[in-house]
């Protein structure tokens, strides 16, 4: 490969000298060195990257890279495998060639009474012999080409990982982390997948021309007929393929839309519940159910139509050519020879024509992959010539030289062994670059560094690898206990390791998720301790962690009494305390070094250094210690644990009740007639046949004389009518998906609040999306496909069993192996496809992991070591996916020998009962054996995709079982017009949120009289909110009762309950709608009365001023309006309303203090002869009501009039107290 690339890159180099001779080049005459012609290059790269994708013009030098050479290269690694499998395709494609004339010659046979016995026993082993042979060419060729598949997308994989590893740092900065792991993922795969296939380039045009020299053969010109309906159908297809796309955009558009309104509903289901507004928002979103499915049905008539085409095809085609035949010339007599080749030469065209165009179309998308990989791998690697290693006296030395255009202008460094070096500057002054340029990782220009002994590096930000922490810290050396313990303590990891949750072996999730900052950079501290290099590069490593741990950390690891007193250390800092104690500082200052030497010295010398103490000693003395060593979230672990529980249950067999369950909802009846349908669809299939074969037995009765006009327009026509019955048999499943998706919506808005609370939204959005999505169409398609083909299996053997009887006998052993290897195959596969899918992620996280972590691994030297782990990654999943494949020749292997007996069988029953038949029966019987392997193949496939999809009816099903709330609407109603006092009786009440846990509210008694206006005071977690969601039943008791005006809430139906009761809710949430449907989404009131609560809410100037007034619409969440204004038209529902009793969960603190005082002064005009609980966070807003409630932990602690809670020195006076009020006349907003 490398020499292919140098070939490419020298090419290159090639076309642009050629380009520069044409442009006249200005590199020659005006002497620039060859690196700022570079740098020229570079910055003309960066310009034509704005242009769009589609101009392909090569608009600078750089954007022309090294072409063409990475399909030679894999042709000429790969070339035995394709010479391979170009043998085994041949023989097969020859072979299925000899089937057809085997059967000629059978059929002669049986027609032929002369005939030996030999002779059929001959054809009939021979027919066997040859299904075998071809079915082992074409496994070994497939095996051939999966397994070049494998090892191409294998070889692409570490190529890229190793290209990665040597890029240098302009080259990578071309492309992000994600698009070289989507190299990796997408393009690798995508040539994994062409691999498979590519010899259908030249297979298939060789098998339609040898299928149409056959044909030619046995018709003549009239195969032109059947070809011409062929070509024709193709644009057919075409057409509806178009068509069923246009329906799938705006289907679509339509799941997005109710996507959107679900997400928002689950959102805000707290107020759908509070305000019992679910029965308008179910109504919403049938509306586009409803939409989705009137398309959605569309779609399977378009595929309907698509599918009759296709089941028409085969039989359009034979129906062509041989009216054709029969109708160009008196003497052409269809006879069973005739007719059976010709048919069963038709069934081997099928599958070439279908492919074609398919191999072609993928090839379209390699070759975008094959430029992007290209462009990748040819890039520029990284130029380490500037690093020397020269052996000087002493271990340890460093001597740098770096003239740099870019970051660094001319440094000279002479670094001493075993010495501390700090190296200091204002920010962008160079530092980093220096440290980079010690690793190599810059380009250099002139000059050179000398490196003596190994370099140990720890970053400004540290990279963690996603392993345990141990391994974080070893970083692939051996472990030393003892000195691996005196590393731990030197670095202060010990406190740490105590509050992880399995000590140094816990498991750090990607990029050091469950650790703190600080903990991070202690960590690659110690890995690089550790390592025990000679020289020590240390980028500002003090600066993510706190003070005193900075400081803990300088005196036991770097400082002069450190662990690594005796190694060369360059220290870059931005602390000015550990300064005094260095060896040597070296000052930098833009790029350049303005002064080094010991502390005292520059202090002395008055320069750049002196100032840069006075900027920054200033302020270190301020900056006090922040507290950042915290656990981390340690909790990250245990979810991570928790969460992969819920999604293991693919592993179980599929209950069979799923499937009656998914019948079940498209309806018994419609299921029946379906099947009918289908199995009306095959007894025409037969019945076509039957007379195909007595039509071609009418060759032995006219065999001398003319063949009548009227038998044969008869003929033809009757043929014509069964092959069209055939086709006309839709199976539509929207009904299914209707019944499914209202039975999940109504039950998912019908469930308790804590449901909510306990199940992420995420999932309940999943069963809306994704699996409905599954019912709605992959699974109808299953089903379809799996019907088709075990129909078609199912007569093919009853059209043998006709022509022989005795086949019966055969099929029985037949079908009990098939069911054996089937019900093994399908576990297997499923298990090795999981297997896949978990390892190969790990592949592409490790890869990303590396990339970010590149200048690390490169400063250890540990580019092998990742190579091999990169390897042995991969090949635990090539370990996987090679199971897999082979897995599905075993089972091919398996089911074409049942096929091939099938062939067999049919064939020497023929030979057997010989002087019975006619040559028409026997061509039908052993044609479609012929044609029954690649059914039998299929019925596999479709069964076990079948069992993958139906896992989603199980889904949606466990959530139509969710336990509900209770019933809306029971059988005992509340009087008409009440509460019409709306007095309100705690008696004894007590509540929890959830069984498991503990009560909130224990016991609470009072009364609250008609009309009165009561607040609600508490410090957080005092059960305040708890009160209000007993009164509307969000929380259902756990002992005691709530009387409304004589009647206990507990008996009466949710939603009589909650329409009589209004709440002004704490964050104001609005709907996607228009502003009318969120006041009034039943639409229950006149436009007056709407605008008349606009205008108590004072909005009624704003809604004027819109242009569209009340249907003005409403953005996501209510993003378009003001908090302020949401707040207000929560208010105006609740004037809307006009109920007794009003709760005012009140805004903590969104809302300014003027629309607060709207709010308060039109609840005091409005709201005179309603109960109002008001439940407070500021003292300001309740001072002025008749009593207030004081709750602590879920009791009452005080309850009388604010005057008298004032004089008594109790809780509620000393609240007051905080909130600076002294007597209820001090409250005046």
């Amino acid at each position: 490969m490398k020499t292919a690339v140098r070939k490419a890159q020298a090419e290159l180099e090639k076309r642009k000298r050629k380009k520069r001779r044409r442009e006249g080049d200005p590199d020659h005459g005006n002497n620039v060195s060859k690196a700022q012609s570079q740098d020229i290059l570079v910055l003309e790269e960066k310009q034509p990257k704005r242009k769009k994708k589609g101009d392909k013009g090569d608009s600078g030098p750089r954007k022309d890279f090294p072409r063409g050479w990475l399909v030679k290269t894999l042709c000429k690694t790969f070339w035995q495998n394709l010479l391979l499998s170009v043998a085994f395709k041949l023989v097969h494609d020859g072979l299925v060639f000899v089937s057809p004339q085997l059967l000629k010659l059978l059929i002669a046979f049986v027609s032929d009474e002369e005939s030996f016995a030999w002779q059929g026993y001959l054809y009939a082993i021979l027919l066997f012999l040859t299904a075998l042979i071809q079915s082992l060419c074409l496994q070994q060729y497939f095996s051939l080409c999966f397994q070049l598949g494998i090892n191409v997308r294998a070889s692409l994989t570490a190529a890229i990982y190793k290209k990665a590893l040597t890029m240098s740092s302009a080259t990578r900065k071309e492309s992000t982390v994600g698009e070289t792991v989507n190299l990796m993922s997408a393009d690798a795969q995508r040539f994994m997948d062409t691999a498979n296939f590519v010899h259908q380039l030249w297979s298939s045009p060789l098998q339609i021309i040898l299928a149409i020299v056959f044909l030619w053969g046995e018709l003549g010109p009239s195969v032109l007929a059947g070809i011409a309906v062929m070509v024709l159908l193709i644009p057919i297809n075409g057409f509806l393929v178009a068509k069923a796309k246009t329906i799938q955009v705006r289907n679509m558009k339509n799941k997005d839309e109710r996507m959107k309104i679900m997400s928002e509903i689950l959102n805000g289901i707290k107020i759908l519940k509070l305000f019992a507004w679910e029965p308008s928002f179910e109504k919403r979103v049938n509306e586009i159910r409803a939409r989705e499915l009137k398309d959605l049905v569309n779609f399977s008539y378009l595929q309907s139509i698509s599918i009759f085409v296709f089941t028409c095809a085969p039989f359009l085609v034979s129906l062509a050519s041989f009216a054709v035949y029969m109708l160009v010339d008196e003497n052409n007599i269809l006879d069973a020879q005739k007719a059976f080749t010709a048919i069963s030469l038709f069934n081997v065209l099928r599958f070439p024509m279908a492919m074609l165009p398919l191999v072609l179309s993928s090839l379209v998308q390699t070759n975008v992959s094959t430029a992007r990989l290209e462009r990748y791998l040819g890039r520029e690697d990284l130029d380490t010539s500037a690093i020397h290693h020269n052996p000087i006296e002493l271990a340890g030395d460093v001597a740098v030289l770096l003239p740099q255009p870019s970051c660094l202008c001319s440094v000279t460094l002479d670094i001493a062994p075993g010495s501390l070096v700090a190296v200091v500057g204002a920010v962008g002054s160079g530092k980093s670059s220096l440290v980079s340029a010690m690793l190599g990782e810059m380009e250099s220009i002139k000059g050179h560094i000398n490196i003596q002994g190994s370099l140990a590096y720890v970053p400004q930000q540290a990279w963690i690898q996603n392993a345990t922490l141990k391994d974080n810290i070893l970083f692939g050396s051996e472990l030393d206990e003892a000195r691996y313990q005196q590393v731990i303590r030197a670095c202060a990891l010990l406190p740490d390791l105590e509050l992880l949750p399995a000590g140094d072996q816990t498991e750090i999730g990607e990029k050091g998720i469950n650790l703190s900052g600080g903990q991070k950079q202690r960590v690659s501290l110690a890995r690089a301790v550790y390592s025990n290099a000679d020289i020590y590069v240390l980028d500002d490593p003090l600066s993510a962690v706190d003070a005193h741990v900075g400081k803990y950390l300088f005196e036991h690891v770097l400082g002069p009494k450190g662990l690594l007193q005796k190694k060369t250390r360059i220290l870059v800092t931005h602390s000015i305390s550990f300064l005094p104690q260095v060896d040597n500082i070296v000052v930098l200052v833009a790029g350049a070094v303005s002064e080094h030497g010991s502390y005292s010295t520059l202090l002395a010398n008055r320069g750049a250094f002196a100032q840069f103490l006075n900027l920054y000693g200033s302020q270190e003395e301020d900056a006090s210690e922040k507290n950042t060593t915290g656990t981390g979230n340690t909790t990250g672990l245990q979810q991570l644990e928790g969460l992969s529980k819920s999604s293991t249950n693919s592993w179980k067999k599929v209950k069979f009740s799923m499937y009656l369950r998914y019948l079940h909802a498209v309806g018994l009846w419609y299921s029946f007639w379906v099947a009918m349908g289908y199995v009306g669809q095959y007894v025409a299939f037969v019945g076509t046949n039957l007379w195909l074969s007595a039509w071609t037995d009418d060759a032995q009765h006219y065999l001398n004389q003319t063949y009548p006009t009227e038998q044969r327009d008869l003929r033809i026509g009757v043929f014509g009518a069964l092959g069209v019955s055939q086709g006309d048999c839709w199976f539509g499943a929207a009904s299914s998906s209707r019944v499914m998706h209202q039975q999940l919506l109504s039950n998912i808005l019908r469930v308790p609040m804590s449901f909510f609370d306990t199940t992420p939204t995420g999932r309940i959005v999943n069963r809306f999306a994704k699996d409905i999505f599954t019912i709605d169409e992959t699974i109808p398609m299953s089903f379809r496909s799996w019907l088709s083909c075990f129909m078609a299996i199912i007569s093919t053997l009853l059209m043998i069993s006709l022509a022989t009887p005795f086949f019966t006998l055969v099929i029985i052993p037949l079908s009990i192996f098939y069911y054996f290897v089937l019900r093994f195959y399908v576990s297997t596969s499923r298990q090795l496809r999981r297997l896949d899918s978990v390892t190969r992620s790990p592949i592409y996280s490790h890869f990303g992991e590396t990339v970010s972590g590149l200048s690390v691994i490169r400063a250890f030297g540990h580019q092998e070591r990742f190579l091999q782990q990169n390897e042995s990654t991969m090949d635990i999943n090539q370990k996987s996916v090679y199971s897999w494949i082979v897995s599905n020749r075993w089972l091919a292997i398996r089911l074409e020998f049942v096929g091939s007996l099938v062939v067999f069988f049919s064939a020497l029953l023929a030979v057997i009962s010989k002087g019975t038949l006619e040559g028409g029966i026997v061509g039908l019987s052993v044609s479609s054996a012929l044609n029954v392997t690649q059914t039998l193949n299929w019925l596999v496939r479709t069964s076990s995709e079948l069992e993958t999809n139906i896992v989603a009816v199980e889904r949606v099903h466990e959530y139509t079982k969710v336990k509900n709330e209770a019933p809306w609407v029971t059988e005992k109603r509340p009087p008409h017009g009440w509460p019409s006092k709306g007095e309100i009786q705690f008696v004894d009440y007590k509540v929890r949120y959830r069984p498991e846990l503990e009560l909130v509210l224990q016991g609470i008694t009072c009364n609250i009289r008609s009309t009165e206006k009561v607040g609600v005071v508490g410090r957080t977690g005092a059960g305040k909110s708890s009160l209000t969601n007993c009164l509307f039943r969000v929380l259902e008791a756990a002992g005691g009762t709530i009387i409304i005006d004589e009647v206990d809430i507990a008996t009466i139906g949710l939603h009589d309950l909650r329409q009589n009761l209004t709440i002004i809710p704490q964050d104001p949430v609005l709907f996607t709608g228009t502003l009318r449907m969120n006041l009034d989404p039943f639409d229950q009131y006149t436009d007056e009365e709407v605008w008349k609560a606009l205008e108590l809410a004072h909005l009624k100037s704003y809604v004027q001023d819109l242009p569209e007034g009340l249907l003005h619409l409403v953005s996501e969440a209510g993003e378009n309006l003001s908090v302020g204004q949401r707040q207000l038209v929560c208010l105006a529902r609740a004037l809307l309303r006009k109920a007794k009793i009003l709760i005012l969960d009140e805004a903590t603190a969104a809302v300014d203090l003027e629309t607060d005082h709207l709010i308060q002064t039109t609840i005091r005009s409005e709201f005179v002869d309603c109960t109002v609980l008001t439940i407070a966070h500021r003292l300001h807003t309740i001072m002025d009501s008749n009593r207030v409630m004081v709750l602590q932990a879920g009791r009452i602690v005080e309850y009388d009039s604010p005057e008298e809670l004032l004089k008594k020195h109790g809780v509620f006076s000393a609240m007051a107290k905080d909130a600076g009020i002294v007597n209820t006349e001090t409250t005046v907003l």
